[in-house]
């Protein structure tokens, strides 16, 4: 199974970042909050896996495209 990538849909920010590196993820499970037009976007994960890396940091200006996490099987 390949890594997931998890990309930034729009531009926005990160409100809240409610996952580490390491951490064991369900397929759903929301990783961070972005916040667009004061507008809360859950990010979910669309596999179950550990987070491998993060990408963000809480208050981050993202931009369309920009890498979040990666999850890897496991």
């Amino acid at each position: 199974m390949a890594v997931e990538e998890i990309h930034a849909e729009m531009v926005s920010s990160v409100w809240k970042v409610l996952v580490a590196p390491g951490a064991q993820v369900a397929a759903g499970d929301t990783l961070v909050i972005l916040e667009s037009m004061k507008m809360e976007i859950p990010v979910l994960t669309e596999r179950a896996g550990v987070v491998g890396e993060l990408h963000v940091v809480e208050g981050e200006v993202l931009q369309e495209g920009d890498l979040i996490a990666t999850v890897v099987p496991g």
